[in-house]
């Protein structure tokens, strides 16, 4: 019997590094990234059963990674590994097409039972906070989180800009000209309401876009 394809992405190499010897007796380990954009451009070659991906990636985040990812890879399941805590990104990260979300600290002991469980078929949160999760996903079941309010580009500009990247090198990366990459900021500012890029940067980091 074949052992379940692993993928992981996080930008913290030295979890990683520990997780993937915790879970390499159960599982194929086919692949590392450490930011969002290259897991996005190389995923579906290595075609894994589960993706194992953090919400705070450089270059573009797990949520949006996510949601892209399962144009490509319908048949994979997603499982969120974070420090975020909060209920509204958990039920995010579900509506993205996550199938499980375990907390960092959990890491060790949970990890393994949530990729044996997610490659079933099940679902997955970390008992510590099971309740608080299922309670923001019932309480806004069809209702995205403020960031969906913004088109996928829109979110890749943003979590650009926040990360300290001048506009012409995000025209580069996105295959953009610079002046759609303007149009993108500026549109989102005012979906958003933000006012400066110093509000564009909190947001940001409220919203989980960048760590």
């Amino acid at each position: 019997m074949r052992k379940p394809r692993v993928l992981l992405a996080d930008d913290h190499q030295i979890l990683v590094d520990a997780l993937q010897k915790v879970l390499e007796p159960r599982f194929e380990i086919v692949g590392r990234f450490e930011n969002g954009r290259d897991l996005l451009n190389s995923a579906a070659a290595l075609n894994p059963d589960v993706i194992v991906l953090d919400i705070g990636m450089p270059m573009l985040n797990g949520v949006d990674a996510c949601r892209q990812l399962k144009q490509q890879l319908p048949r994979t399941k997603f499982i969120f590994l974070t420090f975020h805590e909060e209920a509204g990104l958990v039920a995010e990260a579900f509506r993205a097409g996550a199938s499980g979300y375990v907390i960092k600290r959990s890491a060790v002991s949970e990890l393994t039972q949530a990729i044996e469980r997610v490659y079933m078929g099940g679902k997955f949160v970390s008992d510590a906070i099971a309740g608080d999760a299922m309670e923001a996903i019932a309480r806004h079941p069809e209702k995205a989180a403020a960031p969906a309010e913004l088109t996928g580009r829109q979110r890749e500009v943003l979590q650009l800009l926040a990360e300290g990247h001048p506009m012409k090198e995000i025209a580069g990366m996105l295959g953009i000209s610079v002046s759609t990459v303007a149009i993108h900021k500026y549109r989102a500012m005012e979906v958003l309401n933000l006012k400066s890029n110093a509000d564009l940067y909190k947001y940001a980091i409220e919203n989980g876009i960048v760590s």
